[in-house]
């Protein structure tokens, strides 16, 4: 057990365990009888919104650090993003297979006739080009374009909440229907983004060592061993 955790770090442990956990117990409502009449919407709403929960931990990974000088994070952003990669998989193949049966046209012919699932589409593709050089050859063969490539997952969390949000039978400019979800979404993607801004980062940092420097302060000084010696 020591040995098992001189390998694997909690949060290691907390990212993998947690990123199955949805599709297990989505796994076991499907085969107990959990899931509603229309299971094949379950299954894709439920994936849906386990990759977009992903996504939003993926891109908190370095206001995290910025926060706390965590660097753990960091290390875990990878495997985060293909975690949301594989769910966003499993939700378009429950897309084109199970609800459509892969009736290209149909599928094609649907895609047009609702915008929301181009946004998805597009979506998922970002995601698969990311998650295609996510690793390390790709790092070292692109150089400088790699961190230039993966600066798209902003614009993909954009596209992501917008895809959700114009998915749910609700209005978020009227505030009307199913727009909780989406709303929240808004706003955890919102501030994310907002820690990304050079000023507000810069900001962030400052107040951090003020505090720091203030709990130093408040702690009690102990005498210098020396003196207590005399």
């Amino acid at each position: 057990m020591k040995n098992f955790f001189k390998r694997f770090t909690p949060l290691q442990i907390i990212v993998h365990l947690g990123a199955w956990y949805p599709l297990a117990h989505l796994l076991y409502d499907y085969l107990a009888g959990n899931l509603s009449v229309n299971f094949i919407q379950d299954l894709q709403q439920r994936t849906g919104r386990t990759a977009i929960t992903l996504l939003m931990l993926t891109l908190s990974c370095s206001p995290l650090n910025t926060l706390f000088q965590w660097r753990e994070p960091i290390k875990r952003r990878r495997a985060l993003g293909l975690y949301t990669f594989m769910y966003a998989t499993l939700h378009m193949l429950i897309f084109v297979d199970l609800d459509f049966g892969l009736a290209w046209s149909l599928i094609l012919q649907t895609i047009f006739e609702k915008p929301y699932i181009v946004v998805g589409m597009t979506t998922f593709l970002m995601l698969m080009l990311l998650a295609m050089t996510s690793f390390d050859v790709w790092k070292q063969r692109m150089g400088k374009n790699w961190k230039r490539l993966h600066k798209l997952i902003y614009f993909i969390g954009g596209l992501a909440v917008l895809h959700y949000a114009w998915s749910k039978k609700g209005d978020l400019f009227t505030l009307s229907g199913d727009i909780i979800r989406p709303l929240l979404y808004a706003l955890v993607l919102t501030l994310l983004l907002l820690f990304r801004i050079p000023a507000v980062r810069r900001w962030i940092v400052a107040l951090r060592t003020r505090v720091r420097a203030i709990f130093i302060r408040s702690q009690p000084q102990t005498d210098s061993p020396i003196i207590n010696n005399l």
